[in-house]
């Protein structure tokens, strides 16, 4: 039972905070920015599930705007990370990018400074996902098994 409590905790992460309003003038600024960040896959993977990929050094990444999920090569474990941008008036998207800058800048340092919110099997996370979240653990997946 603890294990699957720690799940939940961990898929909390990546559950957006709030609903988000695409026609606010500040999330649409926010989505250029973090339009011009990614590639073309990725951006495609964030409209359909607001989770960004990102490869790096460790892993694959999905950042949302209050965390990350770090698939370790092979894509059978993963860590949860929660991890804030501290401005309560950032729009999603805007926290999104923040996210991503600081793990481009220290994978490393990121992971360390982060608070590890669950690290375990890939299934037992993935159970806990809402809905629209699954594919994109998918994807990261599948690119995580590409590299170990």
């Amino acid at each position: 039972m603890i294990p699957e409590l720690y799940a939940g905790r961990g898929s909390n992460v990546i559950r957006p905070r709030a609903p988000v309003d695409r026609a606010d003038d500040a999330e649409l600024v926010a989505l250029g920015l973090l339009g011009d960040l990614i590639d073309h896959d990725p951006r495609a993977l964030h409209a359909r599930t607001g989770l960004v990929l990102e490869r790096g050094e460790l892993g694959v990444w999905l950042v949302a705007e209050a965390g990350a999920v770090l698939v370790r090569p092979g894509g059978r474990r993963v860590h949860c990370y929660c991890v804030k941008a501290t401005d309560p008036k950032l729009p999603p998207s805007d926290r999104i990018a923040h996210l991503l800058l600081a793990l481009r800048v220290d994978e490393s340092g990121f992971a360390t400074v982060a608070n590890l919110a669950f690290s375990g099997a890939r299934w037992r996370l993935r159970r806990r996902l809402p809905g629209r979240a699954r594919p994109a653990l998918d994807v990261a997946t599948e690119a995580a098994r590409a590299i170990g």
